[in-house]
């Protein structure tokens, strides 16, 4: 079938920002022409993509299908357009990162400062979202590379993989709160115990919630929150047992100590994925180099 791409760039627009009017003033062409574009869109695929009506508009489950297809698309030509203007050189651009909270506070922000100390006019843009969001932006072709907690269950086969620290998660806990120092305690007993940590839709509670399945316990968290460092003030006023890692832990906290569990956990690793099947820009290649 051929359709204009300017159609397809029309129809992107509007469905980001679910607006005819937001989507001309992005495009710098009239409202009109917006309106009729989709409209030619709609008649040539045949289908509704758009729900209109005087307050909003909504894409159609057609409209969401295409979308799911366009979207990447668009990221893709535009990561091109960058790097064709970039010419392979390191003297502007901008590098694309995805990465959580957590591994940006404790682990990349050193890079970070090395790599616009050599290259300060390559814009550094980090997009902080879960691990599992993370695979997912990387997939859509939304960032550069990526920096997860491995396991992660949304990456493909298509990901290049490379580890670049192990870490151990822990349970933290106040002594005056919880007087479990100093003496072995298993999962089943931490059952007993209010616990603290990630939501669910990160690596974190994924791999907890596998532990306890494996030893065919019920994991039922007291607070589920999206950020360690407030887990780990809450474990220090004494709300709960957090469960963290290691790397997040303050040096010798006076409020804090490590449970000693009688399980063994499996280390975990941060690891640096790319797509293997787009394209990776000078600056990528060498932030990566750094990492290593």
């Amino acid at each position: 079938m051929d359709i204009n791409y300017e159609l397809y760039k029309v129809f992107y627009h509007v469905a980001i920002t679910l607006s005819f009017s937001e989507a001309s003033k992005q495009l710098f062409i009239s409202q009109s022409a917006v309106s009729q574009s989709i409209k030619v869109l709609e008649k040539k695929l045949n289908q509704p993509l758009f729900i209109r009506s005087t307050k909003k508009v909504q894409l159609t489950p057609e409209g969401e299908i295409l979308f799911k297809h366009i979207e990447p698309a668009m990221n893709l030509i535009r990561r091109g357009e960058n790097q064709l203007l970039e010419a392979n050189t390191l003297h502007g651009g901008q590098l694309r990162i995805g990465a959580s909270d957590t591994i940006c506070r404790y682990y990349l922000v050193p890079f970070f400062k090395e790599f616009h100390t050599r290259y300060p006019n390559v814009h550094i843009k980090v997009a902080n979202q879960t691990s599992i969001a993370c695979a997912k932006m990387l997939e859509n072709g939304q960032v550069d590379f990526i920096l997860t907690n491995y396991p992660n269950s949304s990456l493909s086969n298509a990901n290049s993989i490379r580890t670049l620290r192990e870490f151990s998660d822990v349970f933290v806990a106040n002594a005056r709160s919880f007087p479990l120092n100093g003496r072995k305690v298993s999962l089943q007993e931490l059952q007993e115990h209010p616990i603290l940590m990630l939501d669910r839709k990160s690596t974190t509670s994924e791999f907890l919630h596998q532990m306890f399945q494996k030893n065919q316990l019920d994991l039922v968290p007291e607070i589920e929150l999206t950020s360690n460092d407030l887990l780990i003030d809450l474990a220090r006023i004494g709300l709960g047992i957090a469960f963290v890692p290691d790397f997040c832990i303050p040096k010798d906290d006076p409020e804090l100590f490590v449970l000693d569990l009688e399980e063994e956990l499996p280390k975990r690793q941060i690891v640096v994925a790319c797509n293997e099947s787009l394209p990776i820009s000078q600056a990528a290649k060498q932030f990566m180099e750094m990492l290593h």
